[in-house]
């Protein structure tokens, strides 16, 4: 769970299990993060190993981020969770499906 600490970390986990996204693309996937928080998320990640970055050469100069090996290891764990919070939300007949981080993503049906 310490891995997981810190506000958006699971979310931002969630959203790269679809696939390697650029900056703006998390930012628009995660409407409520600031770019402050979500820039100290992914630094955050980078550095318990669960996130790489990849430079890319392009103008303006712009990054990649994806999971790493060990950070697809979570993904389990953030479903369970998921899992347990749709149940939840369904009890208090609030929406009951988390987004889906994608089409590379196989969480969901």
């Amino acid at each position: 769970m310490a891995m997981l600490r810190g506000a958006w970390a699971p979310n931002v986990i969630w959203y790269l299990s679809g696939g390697p996204r650029r900056f703006g693309e998390l930012r628009h996937d995660i409407p409520p993060i600031s770019a402050r928080v979500l820039s100290a998320r992914l630094r955050e990640l980078q550095s318990l190993g669960l996130v790489k970055r990849r430079a890319l050469d392009s103008s303006p100069p712009s990054a990649e981020y994806a999971l790493t090996e060990l950070g697809r290891e979570l993904l389990p764990a953030i479903q369970a969770l998921a899992g347990v919070g749709e149940k939840l939300m369904a009890r208090r007949g609030e929406r009951t499906r988390a987004p889906s981080p994608g089409p590379a993503c196989t969480l969901h049906d």
